[in-house]
């Protein structure tokens, strides 16, 4: 059973295929060396939960989507896929889903371009979908590179570091996520208050990808999601369960503060920490936080009627959580 039928969402399926073509043919141009840095991550893969939901908030599985549809969902992965490039270079990030990062492959220059690239290309797309669009995703994009400069710069004096890192996932994360499902659901013609419930879903079940994502960097035991489990822990990325741990007063975890404050590249020590983090309480407080994010987009979608495409989008809710068991 694929992803799509085990979210209740199989009736997508052919939009995506249609999707995931019009993607490809958005970075293609008939010059050699740009179409391979630009399809670079596309051909890595990745869940396109971005135009996934683009697709199921405009269609409700009960009717094809249209051109317009498809475009508001690949402009956005666009968004998405040339955010990734740029992170790739801030993190000095060797690999990207599973393969060779476009910066280690390139060049720095190389991949900050094409990220560059990406975003134009993901205007150029909407302009054909109205000014509203267009205003929308300028928006988004603003959202998106403030909540990167807060990772940046960290929290100021007197701020809580679990408040912030939450408020950097909604800009980072949430978002663009958040606009994916209202994309879906303007240009279906749906009322406004249904496109509300559809930006305040996006967000929550934004927000609760991430969280996800970062314990499976914990407690996954083989590689994953297009990266080795620890990865953050060894690039010194402080996620969910390191936040968490941090606010332990218990003298008994002084060995696994010292090393999360310390350079986890020594193999042996990024072993110590991985293998001390993974049976700490900070794991089933992440995992708590995880529940309440995914249970907060659930309960958006309640003024909604009880149709297949509300049902799908709660089994997305649960999807986000089981994945991490």
């Amino acid at each position: 059973m694929n992803p799509h039928e085990r979210l209740g969402l199989a009736s997508v399926e052919d939009d995506l295929v249609r999707l995931e073509a019009l993607l490809g043919e958005s970075v293609t141009f008939g010059d050699t060396f740009l179409d391979s840095v630009t399809s670079h991550l596309i051909r890595a893969g990745g869940k396109r939960l971005r135009p996934l939901l683009a697709v199921a908030s405009a269609t409700c599985g009960e009717r094809t989507a249209t051109r317009e549809d498809l475009l508001g969902g690949v402009s956005l992965e666009l968004m998405h896929l040339a955010s990734l490039y740029h992170d790739d270079v801030m993190d000095e990030a060797l690999v990207r889903r599973g393969t060779v990062s476009a910066n280690a492959r390139w060049s720095n220059t190389i991949a900050i371009l094409t990220g560059d690239f990406l975003f134009s290309r993901a205007s150029d797309l909407l302009a054909d979908l109205g000014p509203e669009a267009v205003r929308i995703q300028a928006r988004t994009f603003e959202r998106l590179v403030q909540g990167q400069i807060r990772e940046t710069t960290g929290p100021g004096d007197g701020v809580d570091p679990l408040d912030f890192y939450l408020q950097v996932l909604a800009d980072k994360t949430g978002s663009l996520i958040a606009t994916s499902a209202r994309f879906g659901a303007m240009f279906a013609g749906a009322p406004e208050s249904v496109v509300e419930i559809m930006i305040r879903y996006g967000e929550r079940i934004g927000v609760a990808f991430q969280l996800s994502d970062d314990l499976l960097d914990i407690t996954s035991d083989t590689v994953e999601f297009g990266k080795t489990p620890g990865t953050d822990l060894r690039e010194g990325v402080i996620t969910l369960p390191v936040l968490h741990a941090r606010r332990s007063g218990d003298p008994a975890d002084r060995r696994l503060l010292e090393l999360l404050a310390g350079d986890l590249t020594d193999e042996a020590k990024h072993h110590e920490a991985l293998v001390l983090l993974r049976s700490h309480p900070a794991i089933q407080a992440a995992r708590t936080d995880l529940k309440q994010w995914a249970f907060d987009a659930r309960q958006t979608l309640q003024p909604l009627p009880d149709i297949p495409a509300r049902r799908a989008l709660e089994a997305l809710c649960d999807f986000v959580v089981a994945r991490t068991r």
